[in-house]
């Protein structure tokens, strides 16, 4: 039986609950392209057996970090990630972590073997506990100071920005989510100190990363012509931040961006007609004018669960607003998959073809 797998962390925007239709659209490509991983979502979900090239990217190095230290070294991330919920070890670490992003930043995008274990399991437990947006952005008002021999968070008021501040998630009373599939214990890790199930369920993603290439920057860097020819078909997955125009609200990320959409939608226009490339684009309904040819699907991102859409300002609005453009070669498995099938029907499932875009 296959195990499902996704990410231990919640992320906004995460597209778990469309990744079957992405990969009917993208079909059993030879070459993976996703320029915007954040929480993998979509290729965690990918069926198996994988063939070819799997390439991914995210400009937060956070994340590309987490990827990598998992494909590394799952036992040392699940070690730092296994922690209880503890308010002031949140604020200490995440005043930690903002200290060391910078430097962390420069030495993934350097080096593509480069990985930081403890900041990966330490993300990862922030990530679980912290309430909202904001996590390791760097941009709040609370700074580490020495105060009296003592170092302190303290308010920095107009001198400086530094880390925000925000309330721990006491929804279940844990940290990195580890309730995701029920894997018994007795793996013999108990002397590591970490819950067995979250130990086994992080050696399962890396054994599924193992071969993906992770890279860190911009997401203009694997999209060149070698890595979109190194295989065909080839297949890609944009799911940039949404435009400002789009109406979300833009402190979702700590690397936002309220105009890399556009730049997204121009690539998958330009390459749209090539017979080998297979290509879907997300975004908001109206977001994106594509030309005759490419699908309009229907692609709620739901409000729970890893789309942790539900938490975002107007989270559960915004899902029902979210759209897949299939472009032309993807848009025929498509067709394929929907003929003989009703709109009504598909509806009822997770497709809901919503016809050409103009």
């Amino acid at each position: 039986m296959r195990m499902t797998l996704a990410a231990p962390f919640p992320y906004f925007g995460g597209k778990r609950r469309v990744a079957d239709l992405v990969w009917a659209a993208l079909g059993d490509v030879q070459n993976y392209l996703e320029p915007f991983f954040g929480s993998g979502a979509v290729l965690l979900a990918r069926p198996g057996p994988v063939a070819g090239v799997e390439t991914v990217n995210d400009a937060d190095a956070m994340v590309s970090n987490f990827w990598r230290a998992l494909q590394a070294d799952p036992d040392a991330v699940a070690y730092h990630a296994d922690w209880p919920v503890n308010e002031n070890d949140l604020h200490a670490r995440h005043a930690w972590l903002v200290g060391v992003k910078d430097s962390l930043q420069a030495r993934l995008e350097g080096d593509p073997e480069f990985h930081d274990a403890k900041v990966a399991g330490w993300w990862a437990w922030g990530m679980s506990c912290w309430i909202g947006s904001g996590f390791c952005s760097g941009d709040g008002p609370w700074g580490v100071a020495e105060v009296g021999g003592v170092r302190k968070l303290v308010h920095l008021g107009d001198k400086g920005r530094g880390v925000n501040r925000n309330l721990v998630h006491l929804g279940r009373g844990q940290g990195v989510n580890r309730n995701l599939v029920h894997l018994g214990r007795g793996q013999g890790v108990s002397r590591h100190r970490v819950a067995d199930g979250l130990l086994c369920y992080l050696r399962a993603i890396a054994d599924r990363m193992r071969h993906v290439r992770v890279c860190c920057g911009d997401w203009s860097r694997i999209m060149g012509d070698t890595p979109l020819r190194v295989g065909t078909p080839a297949g890609v997955f944009l799911d940039p931040p949404y435009a400002t125009e789009a109406g979300r609200d833009m402190n979702l990320y700590r690397v936002e961006s309220g105009t890399v959409a556009h730049a997204a939608r121009e690539w998958a226009i330009e390459h749209g007609d090539d017979p080998d490339v297979r290509i879907v684009l997300c975004g908001y309904d109206g977001e994106h004018a594509m030309p005759e040819g490419w699908l309009v699907l229907d692609g709620k991102a739901g409000g729970s669960g890893h789309g942790f859409g539900g938490q975002a300002k107007n989270g559960y609005a915004n899902a029902n607003r979210e759209r897949l453009w299939v472009s032309p070669h993807a848009a025929r498995r498509i067709e394929a998959a929907a003929r003989g099938v009703s709109v009504e029907e598909l509806r009822q499932g997770q497709m809901s073809l919503l016809g050409e875009a103009k």
